[in-house]
């Protein structure tokens, strides 16, 4: 009798998978995936032109942040300048929700030159800006450059998975350090041409011309391999998709610590800078403590790509925020060159590697991979929101005396706030491993199959 049944529920999980499939069946199911080739590796280079001129120059506003404060928006309140830079980040990591949808529905091409045009006409818009007038720098880089990045953003990695299956950590790890790579070039070329004979409409044009180029050769690269659905899925209910990822209380945690340690995660790299510069260090050095925060936080989102696999996500993570919390902390001490430098390349190393785990992080939290985009969307917002308050608050406590320990330890309590959420999640998902385990023996005894995750 035992038999029996274990054969008809056998046989009605195989009626129902059949009938799934049939009834849903996967998009593209009999395409094959080079995993490489001349298309796949120039959509890779492509790309890697898009993260450099998109996020890369986004991720430069320090620059823009110390010649607004000191010379060009000199009747303007350094937190007042900084929601430039705020909000031009958080609508480049929001969009992703428009983009991204856009992009599964055929629309690549569309996103891709549109909002390469965007951000090309945006700066050159910049450019024309006139001393003084916040609003027109405000409209030009804070909202028309943040759209045109925000629609590239998404769609430059969703569209490697055309294109490689067993190779697409690498591709998008290879996609993923243009944007660093573009923190470093972009702080340099504008700390050399603002301050010189070209002044700022010049500079700007000149670093426009340079982005508006390379995104014209990125756009002529990139290339998607895998149609459409032709039939569109029903749009998810956002409200009963929240509901259910409330009850994963590790997901819940840890996308509430992301988005308050982002809140202080900004403030080294928005006015390390013009730190540097109030404290007397050497302007002509100054100018590239950024390049010197970017470069090893190249380093630092490499560098848990190797290691990973011995000490784990969670745990990696969680000491790098508790780092970085430090770091932050300590910027209260700046007060020389060497602390400068000190702070700028271990704060770039635990910010890379903080960086470098977030989408990690969220997919060991994750039992099924097919929500994992989902996830990530909600856990990104709310890193928007952070980053959309944290400098400006940053610029209220800052003030136009400089009192630089205040910006400091606000943004230091934050990142140790977020840091106490990592600990937490590394409790919580413990305590989940274990139950589902004590689970597995109660599940098997009852005669019951399943398949782990």
């Amino acid at each position: 009798m035992s038999t029996a049944s274990h054969e008809s529920r056998e046989s009605s999980v195989k009626s129902l998978s059949a009938e799934e499939k049939r009834v849903d069946p996967p998009p593209n199911a009999g395409v094959a995936i080079p995993d490489g080739g001349i298309q796949a590796w120039a959509t890779v280079a492509g790309s890697f032109l898009i993260m450099f001129c998109g996020f890369g120059y986004c991720s430069s506003f320090g620059v823009y942040q110390d010649f607004y404060v000191r010379t060009y928006l000199l009747h303007t309140s350094p937190s007042a300048i900084s929601w430039i830079g705020s909000v031009n980040i958080f609508i480049v990591l929001s969009g992703g929700f428009i983009a991204g949808r856009l992009h599964d529905r055929g629309y690549f091409y569309s996103l891709m030159y549109s909002g390469s045009l965007l951000m090309a006409l945006a700066l050159f818009m910049l450019s024309l800006a006139r001393p003084n007038q916040f609003y027109q720098v405000f409209l030009a880089q804070g909202i028309a450059h943040g759209l045109g990045a925000g629609l590239t953003y998404v769609p430059c990695v969703a569209v490697l998975s055309h294109h490689f299956a067993q190779r697409r950590a690498l591709a998008m790890a290879i996609v993923a350090s243009g944007s660093s790579l573009g923190a470093v070039v972009h702080p340099i070329m504008l700390n050399n041409t603002l301050p010189s004979r070209l002044g700022f409409a010049g500079a700007v044009r000149a670093s426009a011309g340079l982005i508006s180029g390379l995104l014209l050769v990125a756009c002529l690269l990139m290339r998607t391999r895998v149609a459409p659905p032709a039939r569109k899925q029903p749009d998810l209910n956002f409200v009963q998709t929240a509901r259910r990822f409330a009850r994963d209380r590790a997901y819940v945690v840890a996308t509430i610590g992301l988005g308050i340690y982002t809140i202080g995660f900004y403030y080294p790299l928005f006015y390390l800078q013009l730190d540097a510069v109030q404290h007397g260090i050497d302007p002509t050095f100054a100018f590239y403590v950024l390049v010197i925060m970017n470069a090893f936080s190249f380093f630092g989102r490499l560098f848990p790509g190797l290691v990973v696999h011995h000490w784990g996500v969670k745990p990696m993570i969680t000491v790098a925020a508790g780092c970085g919390a430090v770091l932050i902390l300590a910027m209260i001490a700046i007060h020389d060159l060497a602390s400068t430098v000190t702070i700028g390349v271990l704060y770039g190393f635990c910010a890379g590697s903080i960086i470098g785990l977030m989408g990690p992080l969220l997919a060991v939290l994750t039992d099924d991979m097919s929500e994992l985009g989902t996830r990530m969307g909600i856990s990104v917002a709310f890193s928007g929101v952070g980053i959309l308050i944290g400098p400006p608050i940053d610029g209220l406590l800052l003030t136009s005396e400089f009192l630089w320990w205040r910006p400091a330890l606000f943004s230091g309590v934050m990142a140790v706030a977020g840091f106490f959420c990592f600990l937490l999640v590394l409790l919580l998902h413990r305590r989940k491993s274990k139950s589902k385990k004590a689970a597995v023996p109660v599940v098997v005894e009852l005669g019951l199959e399943f398949d782990s995750p």
